[in-house]
C-alpha cells in the first residue's frame, strides 16, 4: 500500500445542493453522497466564485480567481502557465488521471485532451474538453464516439464510472489522483432508463418564486417568460418535466458513486483514499423564474462539498465557515500535507476539516464573467453590485428565498456600505477588470 493517501474526486456539472439528502433534499434519495457526509465532512457554506463552468473549474484546479487564471468565461482556455493540484501531486510521485468533461481547453468540442494539454493529468485518454452528449461507443479507434440519448452506446455517467473503476482497480505502487467529471445533471435534461421514468413530473414542486415579478433588469431578461412565450400553466408543466429528468440524472450519478465506493472497499482502498464530491455550480430550476446559472442568486453559487478520509476527518464533521472554490486547491494540498505551489490566491482550509480552531475570514467573493457584476457572500448576507444597473443586498438568514432587496433600506445601510467597501478592495487588490467601475460606487450611498 502507498504511504500517501489516494485522492478520488467526483465532480458533477450544474448540481444544486438541494439535490442531496445531506443538504436537506427530499426529492432524490442519495444514500451514497449522504454516506460521504455521514462518514466524513460536509461544507454547508461552500461557494463557487463564479457560477459558470469554465471559470469555476479554473478556480478549483488552480486556487486562483478567474481573471488571474485566464479562463474567466466559457470556452476560454486555462492559461498555460497555471499550476493545478494535478501538477503539484504529479511532482510528489502521484499517478494522475482524469475522465470526463474538462471545459478548460477553449473551443474544441469534444476536444479530446493529450498529455501536452491536460495540465498535470497524465492519464487523459478519456478526458474531453466540452459537450453534454449522453452516449458513448468505444470502437477500434483511439477515441470513442459520442452521441445524443437516442443514439446507441453506454450512458455517459455509467461509462465514466466504468473508467473510474478500471483506473482504481489497476495494480500500482504509487498513490493515485483521479478526477472524474460527469457532464450531468447539466442540460439537456434527459437521462436513460430506468432513471428517465423514475420521477413523476406531477410530483415535482414549483418553486415559490417561479412567478416572481420585478426582478433586477439583469435577471428579468432571462426569466421563463422570455424562453418561448408560454403561458404560466404551460411553463409550470415544462418545469416539472425538466425537474423530473434532472432528478433522474442526479439519481444516476449517486448510484454510480455507490458502484465506485463498493469497488474501493472491495480492493481495500476505501480507508486510504480521500474521497471528494463536489460540482462547479448549481441550477436555478425555476427559482425566480430562471433556469441554469450565472445570475447572482445563491442557488447557483452555494454548492455541495463532501470530503471523506478517516485518517484526518472525523465522521459527521460539519464545516459551516464560508469557503470558496479558490480555497479548494490549497485545502486539498494542506489536508495531504503537501506544500502549495505558491501561486494560490485561496486559503488553506484543511484545519477546518480537522475541526481545528483556525482564524478564518467568512467571505466568498463573486466574480462574474462579464465583469459587470461583483459581490460577496458572508454568513449573514449577500451583496451583489451591478454596473449601471440595480444592486442587491439579501439577508441570507431571514430571507433564504432572496425576494427582499435591502438596498435603500436605512436599517441595512451599514451592512451594505461595509460589504461594498470589501468588494471594491478585493477587486482592487486582485487587479480585476471590474475595479474601474466599482471604484465609482459610493458605498455610503447604498
Amino acid at each position: 500500500m502507498p504511504r500517501e493517501p489516494n485522492v478520488l474526486i467526483f465532480h458533477t456539472d450544474q448540481q444544486s445542493a438541494w439535490t442531496l439528502g445531506a443538504y436537506g433534499g427530499t426529492l432524490v434519495d442519495t444514500p451514497n453522497a449522504d454516506r460521504l457526509a455521514r462518514e466524513g465532512a460536509m461544507f454547508t457554506s461552500f461557494f463557487t466564485n463564479s457560477a459558470l463552468c469554465t471559470p469555476s473549474r479554473g478556480c478549483m484546479l488552480t486556487g486562483r480567481y478567474p481573471h488571474c487564471h485566464g479562463a474567466y468565461d466559457n470556452n476560454i482556455e486555462l492559461a498555460r502557465d497555471q499550476v493545478t493540484f494535478a501538477h503539484v501531486l504529479a511532482g510528489r510521485d502521484y499517478e494522475t488521471g482524469y475522465a470526463g468533461n474538462w471545459h478548460l481547453d477553449g473551443e474544441p468540442r469534444p476536444g479530446w485532451l493529450t498529455p501536452e494539454r491536460s495540465m498535470g493529468f497524465a492519464h487523459c485518454r478519456w478526458m474531453f474538453n466540452r459537450g453534454h452528449t449522453k452516449r458513448v461507443v468505444e470502437g477500434a479507434g483511439e477515441r470513442p464516439a459520442l452521441g445524443p440519448l437516442d443514439s446507441p452506446g453506454r450512458y455517459m455517467t455509467d461509462w465514466l464510472a466504468d473508467k473510474t473503476i478500471e483506473f482504481v482497480s489497476a495494480a500500482r505502487r504509487r498513490p493515485f489522483l483521479w478526477m472524474v467529471s460527469f457532464p450531468d445533471p447539466h442540460t439537456p435534461f434527459n437521462v436513460a432508463e430506468p432513471y428517465a421514468s423514475m420521477f413523476d413530473p406531477a410530483d415535482m414542486p414549483v418553486p415559490e418564486t417561479f412567478h416572481e415579478e420585478h426582478l433586477p433588469s439583469w435577471a428579468a431578461a432571462h426569466q421563463w417568460r422570455c424562453d418561448d412565450g408560454a403561458d404560466a400553466g404551460a411553463a409550470e408543466a415544462l418545469l416539472r418535466r425538466r425537474m423530473a429528468a434532472y432528478c433522474g440524472e442526479v439519481k444516476c450519478i449517486d448510484d454510480n458513486l455507490g458502484r465506485v465506493l463498493e469497488c474501493l472497499a472491495a480492493r481495500g482502498l476505501l480507508e486510504t483514499t480521500v474521497v471528494i464530491f463536489t460540482t462547479d455550480h448549481g441550477e436555478y430550476m425555476g427559482e425566480h423564474g430562471l433556469y441554469h446559472k450565472n445570475h447572482v442568486y445563491e442557488t447557483a453559487y452555494r454548492i455541495p462539498l463532501l470530503v471523506r478520509w478517516p485518517e484526518a476527518v472525523r465522521p459527521g464533521t460539519v464545516v459551516d465557515r464560508v469557503v470558496g472554490t479558490v480555497d479548494f486547491q490549497p485545502t486539498l494540498l494542506g489536508l495531504l500535507g503537501v506544500p502549495p505551489a505558491g501561486s494560490e490566491q485561496g486559503r488553506d482550509g484543511s484545519g477546518l476539516l480537522r475541526a481545528e480552531d483556525v482564524g478564518w475570514d467568512d467571505a466568498a467573493f463573486l466574480h462574474h464573467n462579464s465583469f459587470d457584476l461583483a459581490g460577496v457572500f458572508t454568513p449573514s448576507h449577500e451583496l451583489a453590485l451591478a454596473r449601471g444597473a440595480e444592486h442587491v443586498l439579501f439577508d441570507r438568514r431571514s430571507d433564504p428565498l432572496q425576494v427582499r432587496n435591502l438596498i435603500g433600506d436605512p436599517a441595512a445601510a451599514g451592512v451594505a456600505s461595509d460589504l461594498a467597501r470589501r468588494v471594491v478592495e478585493h477587486n482592487r487588490r486582485l487587479g480585476s477588470p471590474a475595479t474601474a467601475w466599482l471604484e465609482g460606487i459610493d458605498p455610503g450611498a447604498l
